[in-house]
């Protein structure tokens, strides 16, 4: 399945916004089958009523100024009889009320709109692991985990900027109008309205132009966030070929078209600033000029004029935000849609509806007639069957690119085989569901990647909630315990990014403990032992094959050492089985495997000339001779 095409940062229609917040509605107005429903809903509803009555009393503000000037103002020779305590009063207590009623309104809706945030978040986070090996494979990280990051971000600015900053000051916008004209004429109104519409449209239309800007930042930060993650990920091989240099300039590069972008959006904002600055004041002289004419010919007060003052400029304090609001309004619609974008995107392998919990009992594996491709134009397995039964041991192995590693994705349903079938105890695994498939499979991959967290809690990952000591015993297992004892921070030791303060060896026996832990009825070795030392890897192989009694285990070697006990080998040859059999029965077919065996048997031996104390070749307890 291929996903869908993403957003164009050079492109982002309407559309995108409209189905942005239809996908976001949900989230704030949620279904009764969410749980705490009731309780959101009723917080929604009451943040609309703090809201309203926020801007009734914002309206209403100047209306009691007015009435004060009014009061304070005596004609030449009058004197003041009193000044108005009870206005003033007002006055002040309107004014606390409408800040009131907004904070009372955000506090209330804080917890709908965190909630609909984490919600989103965790949401599209479960998508992302949901999704099949093919799409993480061509994915970058560094730019996912942008697109998340901004998306929730975006949700967060359009609740509170839109909901409680745009939508409320239109309904002002109307209310005042609506005020002028009945309490002066429809010329005031008027004005007001066109100048807020020149002011609207100007700061729309230059947005629009400016936001290219903006997309080209965005993307350059993408790429430059990506470069920087990838770099610092592969740290060691930076070092390895000194390529230092390299990785800045190619981080600068991305940080250099960000700067380019950049300083164009910030000029570009001056022009934009400068235009809205003359539209407001050409609005507010006129109007004060009509009030002005009015105080003069005695149809308006003081306090009329003072106002329609207060009223254009109450209004335009928020409108002064629009351009910046707008700008922000249509990269959230767009960050949020490029996140719900990777919610929509199909599950390649996705569990049917009425699928099962797998059922172990003898743990037998079976390929039949499987054939299976990443692309369509390169097949990669061709009619492969084989059987591990309960108990034994099948070995796979093969030329790389033969597609040994692509079987035990297909076993752990990374994919679905495109003809044939994968059963466990005669389960077809795509009947089943893919929690219960993974959970009776335990692997040791052979390249081990660990969280950057204590050894501790990488041993435990194989079964969350074991005991201290069914660690540590699983540590001993695979000759971890003692060399965890000697460090000082013992079991706590925090291992680094992906592992890096341990050595190959050390990651690697992580692994096995941690495979050991999950107790599986199927075990998995995809070079298991490749990383290690002569003397550790006979220990390992010795644990190993405890650890394998009366469980079904597949190995998948390039080592032919490893396999050679192994009840029967599997020879894979671009996609096919050409050869099965045992160790001795595949050497006297004179064979893939034989000729295998002969190229490993003479490096091991030049290895054992060079530096005859490091022998790769080990004696199994039938007494063969083998060589890495």
């Amino acid at each position: 399945m291929v996903p869908p095409r993403p957003i164009s940062d050079e492109k982002a229609d309407d559309g995108y916004g409209r189905r942005a917040l239809r996908t976001l509605i949900p989230y704030l107005w949620p279904g009764r089958t969410v749980e705490g429903w009731k309780e959101m809903r009723v917080r929604v509803v009451v943040a609309l009523v703090l809201l309203v009555c926020a801007k009734v009393a914002i309206v209403y503000v100047p209306m009691l100024y007015k009435l004060a000037v009014d009061a304070l103002t005596v004609e030449p020779g009058q004197a003041l009889i009193a000044v108005p305590i009870g206005i003033l009063i007002a006055y002040g207590g309107v004014r606390v009320l409408s800040v009131a009623f907004g904070e009372l309104r955000d506090a209330v809706f804080a917890k709908v709109a965190h909630r609909a945030i984490r919600t989103v978040a965790l949401r599209t986070f479960r998508h992302l692991h949901a999704l099949a090996l093919r799409f993480h494979l061509d994915r970058q990280t560094g730019g996912l985990s942008r697109a998340i990051e901004r998306g929730t971000k975006g949700i967060e600015f359009l609740l509170s900027f839109m909901l409680f900053n745009i939508i409320p000051t239109l309904v002002e916008i109307v209310m005042v109008c609506g005020i002028l004209w009945v309490l002066f004429n429809i010329w005031f109104a008027l004005v007001t309205f066109v100048t807020v519409v020149s002011y609207v449209v100007y700061s729309a239309v230059v947005t629009e132009w400016r936001l290219k800007y903006r997309r080209q930042m965005n993307k350059s930060d993408e790429e430059a966030n990506t470069k920087a993650i990838d770099s610092l990920l592969n740290y060691e091989t930076v070092k390895y070929f000194n390529n230092e240099d390299h990785e800045a300039s190619r981080y600068d590069s991305a940080l250099r078209r960000y700067e380019r972008a950049s300083v164009k959006s910030k000029t570009s904002l001056s022009l934009l600033n400068i235009g809205q600055g003359f539209i407001i004041a050409t609005g507010l002289t006129l109007v004060m000029y009509m009030a002005g004419v009015g105080v003069s010919n005695k149809t308006m007060t003081v306090g009329d004029f003072v106002l329609v003052n207060a009223y254009l400029l109450q209004l335009y304090q928020p409108l002064n935000f629009l351009g910046f609001v707008y700008r922000e309004i249509k990269q959230s619609l767009v960050d949020m849609e490029r996140m719900f974008t990777l919610l929509r995107i199909g599950r390649e392998v996705e569990d049917k509806k009425d699928a099962r919990d797998l059922d172990v009992t003898d743990g037998v594996v079976r390929f039949e007639n499987v054939d299976f491709r990443y692309e369509e134009r390169r097949t990669i397995l061709h009619d492969v069957s084989f059987e591990v039964p309960a108990g034994h041991m099948v070995a796979l192995v093969g030329p790389s690119g033969a597609g040994k590693s692509t079987i035990s994705r297909i076993l752990f349903r990374f994919y679905d085989v495109e003809k044939g079938r994968v059963t466990i105890d005669g389960q077809d695994i795509r009947d089943v569901t893919q929690g219960s498939v993974r959970r009776a499979i335990g692997i040791v991959p052979q390249d081990t990647v660990l969280f950057n967290d204590t050894i501790r809690y990488n041993i435990a990952y194989g079964r969350p909630g074991a005991t201290p000591e069914e660690i540590e015993q699983a540590a001993k297992l695979a000759q971890l315990h003692e060399f965890i004892a000697s460090l000082p921070d013992g079991y706590e030791t925090m291992v680094g990014e992906r592992g890096l303060k341990l050595s190959g060896g050390e990651k690697q026996r992580v692994a096995i403990a941690r495979t050991i832990l999950k107790q599986p009825k199927i075990l998995l070795f995809d070079e298991a032992t490749s990383a290690l030392d002569t003397n550790t890897e006979r220990e390992i192989q010795r644990s190993l094959r405890e650890v394998s009694v009366d469980r079904t285990t597949l190995v998948i070697a390039h080592r032919l050492s490893t396999v050679i006990d192994a009840d029967e080998i599997l020879v894979l040859d671009h996609g096919r089985i050409v050869e099965r059999g045992k160790h001795q029965e595949l050497l006297e077919h004179a064979g893939i495997y034989a000729e295998m065996w002969r190229k490993q048997q003479e490096s091991a031996r030049a290895l054992e000339l060079v530096e005859p104390e490091d022998l790769s070749a080990i004696v199994e307890p039938e007494g063969q001779e083998s060589a890495a």
